[in-house]
Order: structure tokens, then C-alpha cells, then sequence
């Protein structure tokens, strides 16, 4: 397609996608009540309304939303292209998505049948109004846990990871012996550090960062100066409401009082009286009926953020957002352009009938070990059970979901193993080679901080800062980096390890790491 054909394409598709929404109606309400002021003259009509809605802050509001749109709609494709394509265009991919994802049905199915307990059951009237009583303090309340089991963890997942195959390439072709080092056996393109070098330009070693201690080599002097002058530019964003100057922003790193702000003008997470009566509708939803998934959820909690020094007293909190996510028939809408499906069960009675499947949960997503360490960094900067929903459900559509789906995107979980691999493999060779000979392949450390994002492994103020960047330049891409910073900065010691069980002592705690300067050295100081 040209360039002009693709962007009537990309133009039709958010202005169908917008009709739809609340924010139509409001413009639309808007521009007749306008019509009774006495500066609308019939002679200018048009202008004069488009000026109205200017000046009255709805233009802004409209550019967000296209914005946010240009964020998580599929890019533009031939029309003729089937929808499976669009979702992930190698066949392989798909292939092992759907194996994966049948694999996690049975087990969740095969949970239900040994423990007798269903895949949703309605809560009688005192149930539901215990927990209705008790909502604001689920933490307090101990289920029986100790037969439920996480549906599966980060590195039963990695297994599938490293047997992916394309039938398609023939690796003794590949002209470097280095390709097979590594675990991760698929030919995608990642970035090298040239490229990563020009796609951060903004985060090399001359430009001021938040998250640099010392800004001395910057500008002597007058790191207080920098931090006082970016404070003031970043409430001017706030204050203009702008996702595009935002996201922009961002990428120098958020001052701690603006980063609620900014991050949910980056996200368009508004937060209007319909965003808060949605997130009343999805608790009721969680009052009345009971999902078995509730306990992987209770379960998760309980083995991960209720044991971590920083997030144990958000507990409720995460109980909250979490049933209401699983409850949320609007997740759905990502699996347009995410290479997953979402499961389907049957209804008591009517296995095989395909009219009487349904999805499972509502929202196509089941839980897995360490899923709750992603919404528990957000209870730092949202008090407010729906704002904290709104902005934990668009991080997860735009990227969380990419870190548990098998896919080509470059922001996919496959892409940033692979470019954790490579970045070890060219930039320090000897390393990867020793932790390779001991049987200690440098992924099977590091694959779990990156299907976590890094929450619950750095400090929250530095994984604040992390995801900072994350939102900043719209891509994962610096979770891989960062990875293979950190095995850089402790390459000394990793060289003098014998075993994999000492090399994951070595990197056991990541808590008194910064990250900034990690990412900035590894980045802009390699020699390449």
C-alpha cells in the first residue's frame, strides 16, 4: 500500500472506533449547546463551532483519544489480509500461541474437576453481603488456599519459549556460530546498540536525566538548577493536557509528584463519571458471582506482593482491581491486535456445543504466577480504586500483555529474550560463553525479571523510573536493555562463578541497583 492509501485507512479506522465512544457524544452534545451563544453566526457556522470546541478544551480531548488510538490499533494492513494475520503474521507463532494457550485451559479445567470446584457459581445473599461489608479490607479474610495451585510460572512458559522453532529457516545457514549460543533459536530482527543508540537519543550521557544521582558531568553545578527547570516544563505539560508532550516528557523520567498525572494523560485513563460507574458495575459483578480464577487471584497475592517489603500493605487494593479485571468484558478488544485468543469453557452440560461457549474469565485472561506485581508499582501513585483500575487495565492493553503472548512484535516477550541474547553475545562474548560452559545460560536468570517487567526485583523508586521509559518511547524494548545491563555491571563476579545456582546468587538482589545509569553506561558507553 502507499503511503496515502495507508493513512486514509488508518484515519477511517479511528474515526470508526471514535463514533462509538463517550467522548463523541459529549463533543457532539457540545457543539449543539453552542449553537445558542451569540458569537456562532450562521454565515461562519462551521469555524465558529470548530473554535468553540478549541477554546473550550474539547479539541485537546479529541487529539488525546485519536492518540491513544494511534497506540493500540493494529497497524495498518492490505485489506485483503485475514484477520489471524493481523494479529500475528507468522504462522509458527500462531501455531504455538494456540498449543499454549490449550495447554492452560487444561490446566485450569483439569483444576476444576479434581478440586469440584466450578468455573463460576453464584454467591447466595449473605455471601454476597459479607463480602460486599468486607470489600475495602479483603486482605484480612483467610481462605483455604492450600489445594489451589498457579495455573503456571514464568519459567514453564520460557520452556515453550526455547523450543519454538520456524520451519522455515535453516539455521546452519547462519553464517556466525554465535547465533547458537543462545536459548532463544528464532530469526527476528532486534535492535544492536547503533540503533538502540539513535531509537534513545534521549537518554544519552550528556542530556539531563531523572534518576541520576549526580548530574555533575551534565552540567557542574547545577543538577538542582536542571531538576527545578524540567519540574516546572512538566507541570506545564499537565496543566496543557497533552498525551503526545507527555509521553515526550517522559522519556527524561517522571518528578514524583507529576507521575500520577502524567502517566494517565500518557494512557488517556480520564477517570470521568462513566470510568468510575464501570468500575461500580465490574465490583458488583465480583459481589455476585464467584469465578474460580478468584483464587488464583487470592493465591498470587498472597505468594508474591503480601511477601514483598514494599507492597504487602496494598493487599486490598490489588484483591480489588484484580477481580474487577477478570470480570472486564472491555479487555477483550486487545485480542484484535494480540496474538492470543481468549480461552473458552462450556457451559455446565454442554461441552462441544459451540454456541454454548463462552469466554473464560470475561475478560480472556487467566492469571499466572506474578501476574498481581503488575498492578502493585501503581498503587504508588493512585489512591483511588478507579483511577488506580483505569491506568493498571491501559498499561496491561498496551503492554503487559505482550510479556505473556507469544508473538513477532518487537515489544513481545520472544523479541526482548532474543535481544537480551544478543546484546550478551556481541558486547560481552566471554561472559556469555563461561556462564553458558557451567550450564547456567544467562536467559534462565533473566527471563524472570523481564516477564515481570522488573517489578518486585528493583526498588520501587527505580522501577518507577524504568517504567518511566516504558511509557515514554512506547516500547518495552528497555526492559531487555536494562536486563543486560545488569549483567554487565556484575560481570566481574559472574566470571568467577562455577554453577548456576551461584550465578543466581550473584544477581539475587537487584534492590540497591539504578537504573538510569546502568541503562546509560551500557548503552552509550559499550565499545562497539
Amino acid at each position: 500500500m502507499d503511503e496515502g492509501t495507508e493513512l486514509s485507512l488508518t484515519i477511517a479506522q479511528i474515526v470508526q472506533r471514535l463514533k462509538g465512544s463517550h467522548l463523541h457524544s459529549q463533543i457532539e452534545r457540545q457543539a449543539k449547546e453552542c449553537l445558542h451563544q451569540p458569537e456562532i453566526k450562521l454565515e461562519s457556522l462551521k469555524e465558529d463551532v470548530r473554535s468553540f470546541l478549541k477554546t473550550s478544551g474539547w479539541e485537546r480531548k479529541l487529539q488525546n483519544a485519536v492518540y491513544r488510538e494511534l497506540h493500540v490499533q493494529l497497524p495498518p494492513s492490505h485489506p485483503a489480509a485475514p484477520p489471524e494475520h493481523l494479529k500475528e503474521p507468522l504462522a509458527y507463532m500462531r501455531k504455538a500461541q494456540a498449543s499454549w494457550e490449550k495447554r492452560v485451559l487444561k490446566s485450569l479445567n483439569s483444576m476444576s474437576t479434581e478440586l469440584g470446584v466450578p468455573l463460576a457459581r453464584m454467591r447466595p445473599a449473605a455471601e454476597q453481603k459479607e463480602l460486599a461489608n468486607k470489600w475495602n479490607e479483603m486482605g484480612t479474610d483467610e481462605p483455604d488456599l492450600s489445594r489451589f495451585r498457579p495455573v503456571y510460572a514464568p519459567k514453564d512458559f520460557l520452556e515453550v519459549l526455547i523450543s519454538l522453532r520456524n520451519p522455515n529457516h535453516d539455521s546452519s545457514e547462519d553464517v556466525s556460530a554465535k547465533s547458537h549460543w543462545g536459548l532463544i533459536q528464532v530469526p527476528l530482527n532486534v535492535r544492536d546498540i547503533p540503533q538502540l543508540r539513535q531509537a534513545y537519543s534521549e537518554l544519552n550521557l550528556f542530556t539531563g536525566q531523572l534518576g541520576i544521582d549526580d548530574h555533575a558531568h551534565i552540567h557542574p553545578g547545577s543538577a538542582d538548577l536542571f531538576e527545578s527547570e524540567y519540574v516546572q516544563i512538566g507541570k506545564k505539560v499537565v496543566v496543557e493536557q497533552d498525551s503526545a508532550a507527555a509521553q515526550q516528557y517522559s522519556r527524561q523520567g517522571c518528578p514524583t509528584g507529576l507521575r500520577a498525572d502524567l502517566w494517565a494523560l500518557i494512557l488517556n485513563s480520564t477517570n470521568q463519571p462513566q470510568d468510575v460507574m464501570h468500575y461500580e458495575q465490574l465490583k458488583a459483578g465480583v459481589i455476585q458471582h464467584e469465578l474460580l480464577v478468584d483464587n488464583l487471584i487470592y493465591k498470587d497475592v498472597k505468594l508474591t506482593a503480601s511477601n514483598d517489603d514494599y507492597y504487602f500493605v496494598f493487599e486490598d487494593f490489588l484483591y480489588q482491581v484484580l477481580l474487577c479485571f477478570s470480570r472486564d468484558t472491555a479487555v477483550l478488544e486487545h485480542f484484535k491486535y494480540n496474538s492470543a485468543n481468549p480461552p473458552k469453557s462450556y457451559i455446565q452440560g454442554k461441552v462441544g456445543d459451540d454456541e454454548c461457549a463462552v469466554v473464560y474469565p470475561p475478560n480472556g485472561v487467566i492469571p499466572f504466577h506474578g501476574f498481581s506485581m503488575y498492578v502493585a508499582p501503581l498503587c504508588f501513585l493512585y489512591n483511588e480504586p478507579s483511577k488506580l483500575y483505569s491506568v493498571f487495565r491501559e498499561m496491561y492493553i498496551r503492554y503487559f500483555f505482550r510479556l505473556h503472548s507469544i508473538s513477532s512484535s518487537h515489544s513481545g516477550i520472544v523479541s526482548l529474550c532474543l535481544q537480551f541474547e544478543r546484546l550478551l553475545q556481541t558486547h560481552l562474548p566471554q561472559l556469555f560463553y563461561h556462564l553458558r560452559q557451567i550450564g547456567a545460560q544467562p536467559l534462565r536468570i533473566a527471563f524472570k525479571w523481564m516477564v515481570r517487567a522488573f517489578s518486585g526485583y528493583l526498588s520501587t523508586d527505580q522501577l518507577l523510573l524504568l517504567w518511566d521509559r516504558i511509557l515514554g518511547y512506547d516500547s518495552l524494548e528497555i526492559v531487555a536493555v536494562l536486563a543486560a545491563a545488569v549483567f554487565a555491571f556484575r560481570a566481574e563476579n559472574l566470571m568467577e562463578v562455577t554453577s548456576l545456582a551461584s550465578a543466581e546468587a550473584v544477581l539475587a538482589d537487584l534492590s540497591t541497583l539504578k537504573v538510569m545509569p546502568l541503562i546509560q553506561i551500557f548503552l552509550f558507553a559499550t565499545a562497539i
